[in-house]
């Protein structure tokens, strides 16, 4: 007798145990899962820091290269180009991104087509230069420091020429470009391939008049946001 009830206490403690085990595992397992859960969650949560290559309107600047009355017959889309730039100027002075304006040798190549310079704010200081590239200007320096920007939208001409040697100098100074490759053009359409293909290996980031708006943008609720899109319908 006295074995029988040892062996069925013992039996007895055993049960408990291995009940109490199952228990605590379950609670664990359960644990677990709770832990396992919350931190999928977070990892699937999407963070409001937008891309390093998005415009930021408070960061950025237009400039208008050398968009001038001479090229006007012997560049096939200048007209094109010049009414979509007028639109980026019309843009930018909605959002109040600052515009930058340079003049190739003007007494040669003439000023800044007429529909630009009609729609630029009146505060605008055109730049004359003689340097292909516009970093070569004291004067643009200053202008384009006191902006305190980091992001510059390039518009204008020639592509292989002043724009090329522009955005480079640029990118060699720490700003980012972004290239409004529809309000940029050359007299031919093999030297514009090339320098945009150039540009954008060395660093550049491809863009366009209506992509660049709306990234400035972000949100349809944004003030502005009927007027822009009456700009480029």
């Amino acid at each position: 007798m006295p074995g029988r009830v040892i062996g069925q206490v013992r039996c007895e403690v055993f049960v408990a145990a291995n009940r109490a085990c199952e228990k605590a595992q379950e609670c664990v397992t359960s644990s677990i899962c709770t832990l396992t859960i919350r931190v999928l969650k977070s990892s699937f949560v999407i963070s409001q820091m937008p891309h390093p290559n998005t415009l930021e309107v408070k960061q950025s600047a237009l400039l208008i290269i050398d968009m001038q009355e001479a090229f006007r017959a012997s560049i096939a889309d200048f007209n094109q180009t010049a009414a979509r730039t007028v639109l980026a100027v019309k843009g930018s002075a909605l959002l109040r991104v600052p515009v930058l304006v340079t003049e190739q040798y003007p007494k040669g190549l003439g000023h800044t087509a007429a529909e630009i310079k009609a729609v630029l704010p009146e505060d605008t200081e055109i730049i004359e230069k003689s340097t292909f590239s516009s970093c070569g200007s004291q004067t643009f320096q200053g202008q384009l420091e006191r902006t305190q920007v980091k992001q510059v939208l390039v518009a204008g001409l020639e592509t292989h020429i002043c724009v090329n040697q522009t955005v480079h100098d640029l990118l060699a100074n720490g700003f980012q470009v972004h290239l409004l490759t529809d309000c940029i053009t050359s007299r031919k359409r093999d030297d514009k391939k090339v320098a945009l293909e150039k540009m954008q290996l060395s660093g550049a980031i491809p863009s366009s008049l209506e992509l660049a708006l709306f990234e400035l943008m972000r949100d349809s609720k944004h003030e502005q946001f009927k007027a822009i899109q009456g700009l480029i319908k």
